[in-house]
């Protein structure tokens, strides 16, 4: 780490929690790609296709919500 690097962070790891945070977020984000909403978007459509390719072929099998929360409790009500 640089002197100038060391010493942007003695001065961030002196700020309240909050400012820390903030700036955490920030410099995370400058690393790491944001993938765009379009992007969500259509990743998310992928899966709802894809789930809805495996209902239809049998792959996966669908459950009522009642016998979820039956089986949930027979499970963790103890």
């Amino acid at each position: 780490m640089t002197s100038q690097a060391r010493k942007i962070l003695q001065e961030a790891l002196a700020l309240p929690d909050e400012e820390r945070r903030l700036i955490a977020v920030e410099l995370r984000d400058s690393l790491e790609p944001v993938d765009s909403v379009e992007e969500i978007d259509a990743a998310w459509r992928d899966e709802l296709v894809r789930r809805a390719q495996r209902v239809d072929s049998g792959e996966s099998v669908l459950l009522d919500g009642n016998e979820v929360y039956q089986r949930l409790r027979a499970k963790y009500d103890r």
